[in-house]
């Protein structure tokens, strides 16, 4: 029972107290039964206010535990937000590099695609120039110009050994470029998941 309560039920009782030597059918007596009714009048709100305040205290109970059960559920989506927020992040980070990696792989293929077409402009100089010697043995005989048609057909065969590796690493470097691009759309893939709210 609160203490105000308290207070108010032991001032009635030291009033009633003198009252109880009244004589019978007195005044004294009817302010008795006056002060016995206000007395239970106050007993009965003391015991609701006691209901009422033990009902508050259990919802605020309620109330601070569902709070409690809130902020560790805020916490822990936060937890979540920020985990997802890293992961963002690293495959930004991942994406970046295989981007840095397809560019350089793009410098390479234009640097060798250049090379390769210098050669092949070297190799049909050469060609012309054994069908030239060719041309001029036959008119010869086989002459003197036949080894000088020898070394430049040793040669001729020389660069389109190496035009034919050279063509073999620009497919192997496309091939690279396009399992590159691969990846990057795969990464490029989970980053756009990981932005979408959950």
């Amino acid at each position: 029972m609160p203490v105000p309560a308290l207070c108010l039920l032991w001032a009635l009782a030291m009033v009633i107290q003198p009252a109880s030597a009244a004589p019978v059918g007195s005044p004294e007596l009817a302010e008795h039964e006056e002060l016995t009714l206000l007395f239970h009048g106050t007993l009965q709100l003391g015991q609701a206010l006691n209901g009422v305040y033990k009902t508050t205290e259990g919802r605020l109970t309620k109330a601070r535990n569902s709070l409690g059960l809130y902020g560790r559920t805020m916490e822990l989506l936060g937890q979540e937000v920020s985990r997802g927020r890293d992961a963002a992040q690293e495959l930004r980070a991942s994406l970046l590099e295989t981007q840095m990696e397809e560019d350089m792989l793009q410098l390479k293929a234009e640097a060798i695609a250049e090379v390769l077409e210098e050669v092949a402009q070297a190799q049909k100089v050469l060609q012309d120039s054994v069908q030239r010697l060719e041309v001029q043995l036959r008119s010869a005989w086989l002459g003197p110009a036949y080894q000088e048609f020898e070394v430049l057909k040793a040669h001729a065969d020389k660069q389109s050994h190496i035009l034919w590796a050279l063509t073999g690493h620009v497919q192997r470097q496309r091939r690279e470029m396009v399992a590159q691009q691969h990846r990057l759309r795969q990464i490029q893939e989970r980053i756009h998941k990981a932005a979408l709210p959950a």
